[in-house]
């Protein structure tokens, strides 16, 4: 929630969302490339010889920040895998947890109730100075940071109850406090900063003070490569001149320390090659050379400061270097993969609040002698309303949780919510605009001046909008997954087809890769267990669905490393849909054992019918995607698509731009 074109674009530089553009880190060149030898860089296991220096560069920039991981359920799922081991029981915040918690969510509530107006907000597009400072006296500028540095020391179930909260009332407010503390200063300095930093800067941001994060510029989004900021070392090598321009610094203009990632002179590489580094720097706004340029304004959250910052001589000490000297992109992917949690943590929210309109207003508005809820065509879009809600809580509070008990790699869930979260919400805010009509398009102020109840659908619509572009578009997320589906593969083949390696190597590489695939390949052909026993039986059918399919999934993938060939990395738009249909079978993993151990909780807020409503509802319309998905795999009209495409690009169809102004 921080700005609109960001670094979840790496691992994919130079993409398009059209079919025939080349996915360019990890299909066909990876798993099947063939040039004149060249000697290989440690950073990657990704064949870069048959690529230009530009695309060399921005691949090995990305792919040497990459985290090495560790086996995830929802990577697993890619390879054929139900790995329940981890997710089941489902971790359910403990009660130590949430009493820890209550106190300050409670108060967080009170003041978002009684003291914020969102309209007023909306309107003004400022947020007033008296809501921050309380904001502030709560904590809420610190929710994650420890208590010995001046936070509250809360877990991240806990930060994604906050961002539900805040969801559900006002996306400002939202973006204010998610761009500060999941990229801005604390959560940088948390993991990689050093002890004095840590004592230096978590104090003043867990205070208040407001942080921020600059990474893109004008002709950078998804390119790290093309990054223009320099930060060049001082003579005397203890001190940075940096120079050059970001755009779209959320809370930049409020801000009074951010983090800026700038290159660095580069270093000599395997063979004397000269390999570029992108080094993080804590940088204080009141340094001399740092001006705000400019205040970005949007179609919707016209209260986010977000801005132009321009860095002219700016002189910083080499203590302010977080994480070391060109690991810049490593701190930022691993600070945003648990950073990206807060926006379908907040989406939650919203489309709890969007439900709950729908609700009220199907339950009290007649038409044709009936109320509009009891019309199917109203009652099946609420029955999906809420069935997606539960299921984008589900799928959070899941990887939230994996995060809090042992620290996992969770960069594969952690896309999955954003990616699925943002899109159903959209939907979801969509289907309630739908439903109350005339009334959900017209705004708040209007409505409340004719006398009726200010429902702020139409702003809500212009806020959530966003959620779908920034910290990667949904376009980005799925190139970021295809990316993660195929590494296993590369791990196991790319070896083989690696022309920088010696033809001994290959042919050893190969070897290990056909013993592997030979047992690998049969047995997604036969039937496997997986499923706990005790689990509830509507969620025990969806999990056997889940195992059965990743299998099929499995198989498919495979299936299109083998037919495409050096052209895979051209089918963007099957890669996708293999990549939409693992995220649906996380979410309908997340949603049966979500429902489970609700029930086994015996909170007599929870019935088993209607837990059983909501999996039943929601694995039959997710089943229902992706078949979908599986059809168009194999039958679909992207090639004629991106033909077309291409010849608009080339100036034909002309007759498509007469008859306007």
């Amino acid at each position: 929630m921080k700005t609109p074109d960001t670094l979840e674009t790496v691992r994919t530089p130079k993409t398009s969302s059209h079919t025939d553009q080349p996915l360019r880190t990890s299909t066909a060149r990876e798993i099947l490339a063939g040039s004149p030898a060249a000697e290989p860089e440690p950073a990657t296991v990704i064949d870069t010889s048959k690529m230009n220096r530009e695309q060399r560069e921005a691949l090995e920039l990305t792919e040497a920040a990459r985290q090495a991981g560790t086996r995830s359920f929802a990577g697993d799922l890619f390879m054929g895998r139900l790995s329940l081991t981890r997710l089941h029981p489902f971790p359910l915040q403990s009660v130590e947890d949430a009493e820890a918690g209550q106190p300050f969510l409670c108060e967080l509530a009170r003041v978002l109730k009684h003291e914020v107006d969102p309209d007023r907000i909306d309107a003004e597009g400022e947020v007033p100075e008296a809501v921050v400072n309380r904001l502030a006296q709560l904590g809420a500028f610190g929710i994650k940071v420890p208590r010995k540095y001046g936070g509250l020391g809360l877990s991240q179930v806990n930060y994604c109850r906050a961002a539900m909260l805040l969801g559900s009332v006002d996306a400002n407010l939202t973006a204010l406090l998610s761009a500060h503390q999941s990229i801005g200063v604390p959560q940088p300095v948390l993991l990689f900063g050093s002890e004095e930093q840590k004592q230096e800067y978590l104090p003043r941001v867990a205070g208040g003070e407001i942080s921020a994060f600059a990474l893109t510029e004008t002709t950078v989004g998804s390119d790290p490569a093309k990054m223009t900021t320099r930060a060049e070392p001082t003579p005397d090598g203890r001190h940075f001149i940096i120079n050059g321009e970001k755009l779209w610094c959320t809370n930049g203009v409020k801000a009074g320390v951010i983090v800026v990632m700038a290159r660095t002179p580069d270093k000599v590489g395997a063979g004397g090659r000269p390999r570029s580094q992108i080094t993080a720097f804590i940088v204080e706004m009141n340094t001399p050379g740092v001006e705000v340029v400019s205040r970005c304004r949007f179609m919707g959250l016209r209260a986010l400061y977000n801005g132009v910052i321009r860095f002219t001589d700016v002189k910083v000490p080499r203590e302010a270097i977080v994480g070391g000297e060109g690991r810049g992109l490593k701190v930022a992917l691993t600070t945003l993969n648990t950073g990206r949690l807060t926006i379908p943590a907040a989406c939650v929210g919203l489309m709890k609040r969007c439900l709950g309109y729908a609700r009220e207003w199907a339950g009290t508005r007649t038409q044709w002698g009936a109320i509009i809820g009891q019309h199917a065509a109203i009652a099946d879009k609420i029955a999906r309303m809420a069935a997606n809600t539960f299921a984008c809580e589900a799928m959070t509070m899941l990887t939230a949780a994996l995060v809090d008990r042992d620290h996992a790699d969770i960069r594969i869930e952690a896309a999955m919510c954003k990616l699925w979260g943002t899109e159903a919400a959209w939907r979801t805010v969509d289907e309630t605009m739908q439903i109350r009509g005339g009334r959900g398009y017209e705004t708040a102020q209007s409505l409340q001046q004719r006398g009726e109840e200010p429902v702020p659908i139409e702003r809500m619509m212009r806020d959530a909008r966003i959620n779908l572009i920034f910290e990667g578009s949904s376009e980005i997320m799925r190139l970021f997954l295809a990316r993660e589906a195929l590494d296993p593969h590369l791990k196991v083949a790319g070896g083989a087809l690696d022309s920088r390696q010696s033809a001994g190597r290959r042919l050893g590489a190969a070897a290990k890769a056909a013993g592997y695939y030979a047992t690998w390949y049969p047995g997604l052909w036969l039937p496997r267990g997986g499923v706990p026993a005790g689990v509830m039986p509507v969620s025990r059918e969806s999990l056997r669905y889940v195992s059965r399919t990743s299998r099929r999934l499995a198989r498919a993938l495979f299936h299109a490393m083998a037919s495409y060939g050096p052209k895979l990395e051209r089918q963007q738009l099957t890669l996708g849909r293999m990549v939409d249909i693992g995220t649906e079978l996380f979410a309908i993993a997340a949603t049966s054992l979500y429902a489970d151990a609700l029930l086994k909780r015996r909170d007599p807020g929870y019935d088993r019918g209607d837990l059983e409503q909501l999996v039943r509802c929601f694995t039959a319309d997710a089943q229902s995607r992706i078949a979908t998905s599986f059809t168009a795999l194999g039958r679909n009209n992207d090639r004629r698509n991106y033909q077309l495409t291409q010849s608009l690009l080339a100036g034909r169809h002309t007759y498509l731009r007469e008859g306007i102004v």
